[in-house]
This record gives C-alpha cells, structure tokens and sequence, in this order.
C-alpha cells in the first residue's frame, strides 16, 4: 500500500549527506534528468525511474508538483520484461530438437547451446510486456528522513541505489535503536547507549 492508501506499511531511512542550495531547483533538475522512461515501444528488459505520487503515467510532473510543503513526494516506477525460466527451457530444447533433426547430428555443442538460449530468450522478450511495478516515498528535507512505502528488500536496495544516482545523497535505513536515537534529545542519548535488550517470555 502506497502513501495515499487508507492504511500503509513503510520504512523509514534517514537521508545522509549536505543538501545544497537552492535544493528544490537541483532537485527538479535531476527528478527530470532521472524521470521515468516507457520500454513499451523498444525491448530493454527493465526501466526505472520517478513518476507523480498521483499518476504513474505523469513523468513530466505536469499534474502535480512533486514538492508539498517541506516535503518531496515521489513514486519510483518500475516496468521489467520476464520471461519465465520454464518457458525459456521449454522453447529452448523445442529448438535444439528441431535443430539436431534438422541436421541429423545426435546431440549440439554447449556453444550451440548457448547461442540457441540467447536467440530464444531475445524472441521471447520482445513478445513479453513490460510489467510495472511503483513504490511511494515521502521525503522530509529539514528532517532528513524518508519514508519508503514497501517493505519489499528488493525494492529497497533498487531505491537506495537510484536514489544515490539521482540526488548524490545516501540513504541509512533506520533500525528502531537509530530511530530513537534520532528522535531523541542529544542529552538523552547516553541513556539510550546503556540500554540492554531483554526477552520478553
């Protein structure tokens, strides 16, 4: 579930690094530069990039500005072609067959092999569509904090690395401890250094 959904899970990173200034203005120039890019008319196998939190379709941000108040709210877009590795080994050996018939030979060389699973894998992919996948983000800057709308580690890792390629910004991923520590007092965080776990039984 996303950040406008009746109910939500998320996780929260906190954004490492110096913002510079004048930062809405760098921002919108690297969402745009990193905005995302339809793969439905070609045949890469994967595209990733930033689309409005209210329409996927919407990379321009033509409806809705991606900046509300002090934060930045943005949907990463995912579109990936697959082709199942069932379906891939099924076409796969259909072809060698038909190869090793053709040719009256008893069995193929692993080159043969190899350069059949790619002609295949590559027909294969440009029947299959692009399947999209979007993750929301809420983007504090005076915090510092983000949170990411998916608990998927996937998703995650794809988001720490494009987030990285677009801002120059690294994210931490905040485990309870760092996020008390955030929230509390600098007074306070001797206290919560001596803390001890406890089981609970």
């Amino acid at each position: 579930m996303g950040l406008l959904s009746a109910s939500a899970t998320f996780v929260r990173y906190a954004v490492e690094g110096e913002l510079q200034a004048n930062f809405l203005d760098f921002a919108a120039e690297r969402i745009a530069l990193h905005a995302f890019r339809d793969i439905d008319d070609n045949y890469e196998e994967r595209s990733v990039g930033w689309v409005s939190i209210l329409n996927m379709f919407d990379s321009s941000f033509e409806y809705a500005s991606f900046a509300a108040g002090d934060n930045i709210v943005l949907t990463m877009r995912i579109d990936e072609r697959k082709v199942a590795p069932k379906v891939l080994k099924k076409f796969c050996i259909k072809e060698e067959e038909r190869i090793k018939k053709e040719r009256q030979i008893p069995k193929l060389s692993r080159a043969q092999k190899l350069d059949i699973k790619e002609n295949i894998q590559l027909m294969l992919l440009k029947k299959a569509i692009p399947v999209p996948s979007t993750y929301d983000l809420c983007w504090n800057l005076s915090q510092g904090t983000l949170l990411f709308f998916s608990t998927s580690l996937k998703a995650q890792t794809d988001l720490e690395n494009f987030f990285k390629k677009t801002f120059d910004l690294s994210l931490m991923l905040q485990i309870p401890y760092l996020t008390a520590e955030h929230l509390l007092n600098p007074e306070d965080h001797d206290t919560l250094a001596r803390l001890n776990p406890e089981i609970f039984i």
